[in-house]
């Protein structure tokens, strides 16, 4: 118990409300005093005898400043009998890949594409169990917004904030965003336990792709591709004029249609081993569940172990004195004992 330890120190500022307590049962004392001359003469107050042990209301009042202060106690959440506790953790690295490029706000998907696939890494995300996660988008150029962690709140802080706006310059660029994952967030020396969740509606600016995905696949990487969007007839891309009224997205002065490329999206996943397509297109997707069957439940490499310290919570002792002691207060009779001579 020397290793005492409070969690909630700033409940001890409660203290200060003793001498006040103090102060109104010695007002209380001599208001009865004043009230007992004024009832009595003197002549008879000099007949009467009180008993002369300690009267009950000054136990009355000790039970009770003693149990409010057992209460402030256990409010301050002591704690001792400090324990470490080693604990081990297992998992994956896990990159989620997500398109930015303009063709993601096709409404082909409710709200958009892009908000359905937010929707869906945060589903993910709420499911994971001990993977290290990060986040990287792309368009014409690759940004990585979450380096890999285990910091799922500042995951999904950074997620919520992703638009268009979060790669620059147009386009689509995936081979690049593949490169960019395998260089800069993964550790190369590591050749297993990684997987990309790589999320887009297709299409690619001549980034070879294809080769970007074998390069990862000899990494020891992992390529789970899910394609947005209609396959067939497609979508047009809603934009916002500059005097902010909304239109299509028009190249030489036809409106744009963007279409779900699964079949270009197939070959990139199936480049690396154990790489699997999953065509959402415009259907809904459970990626908590994609993760239970497929990551989840694949090998996982052990991560660093972490000794935890804990102390044992003490204040449940504090609050039964406090209690004990407003009971035996509860039971003292109100009156005293009082006999004449």
């Amino acid at each position: 118990m020397a290793d005492i330890r409070f969690f909630n120190i700033k409940m001890f500022h409660l203290l200060w409300l003793m001498p006040g307590l103090a102060a109104l049962f010695f007002y209380a004392a001599a208001r009865r005093k004043q009230q007992l001359a004024e009832f009595i003469r003197p002549a008879a107050q000099a007949r009467i005898i009180v008993s002369r042990r300690l009267p009950r209301r000054v136990w009355r009042a000790v039970l009770l400043t003693v149990s409010l202060t057992f209460l402030i106690i256990a409010l301050a959440e002591p704690a001792w009998n400090m324990k470490e506790t080693t604990v081990k953790r297992a998992g994956r690295d896990v990159v989620f890949l997500l398109d930015v490029s303009r063709s993601m706000l096709a409404r082909d998907l409710k709200p958009n594409r892009l908000e359905r696939a937010k929707l869906a890494i945060t589903d993910c995300v709420e499911r994971l169990g001990g993977d290290r996660v990060g986040l990287v988008v792309f368009a014409g150029t690759t940004a990585i917004k979450c380096p890999l962690t285990l910091d799922y709140a500042f995951f999904k802080m950074m997620l919520d904030s992703i638009t268009i706006d979060s790669a620059g310059r147009g386009g689509t660029m995936i081979g690049d965003a593949l490169r960019t994952v395998m260089e800069k967030v993964f550790d190369s020396r590591q050749k297993e336990f990684k997987d990309i969740i790589l999320i887009t509606d297709g299409g690619d600016q001549d980034s070879f792709p294809i080769e970007a995905a074998e390069a990862a696949g000899k990494q020891g990487i992992r390529l789970l591709v899910i394609g947005l969007g209609d396959e067939n007839e497609g979508e047009r891309i809603p934009i916002t004029r500059e005097d902010g009224t909304s239109a299509f997205l028009t190249y030489n002065g036809q409106e744009v249609w963007t279409k779900l490329d699964g079949d270009f999206l197939r070959r990139i996943a199936l480049a690396t081993p154990g790489g699997r397509y999953l065509p959402v297109a415009t259907g809904a997707i459970d990626l908590g569940d994609v993760y239970q069957d497929i990551i989840a439940s694949s090998a996982k490499r052990e991560l660093e172990s972490k000794t935890i310290r804990r102390y044992e919570e003490k204040f449940q002792l504090f609050l039964a004195l406090a209690l004990v002691l407003l009971l035996i207060e509860s039971l003292l009779p109100d009156k005293e004992v009082a006999t004449n001579k």
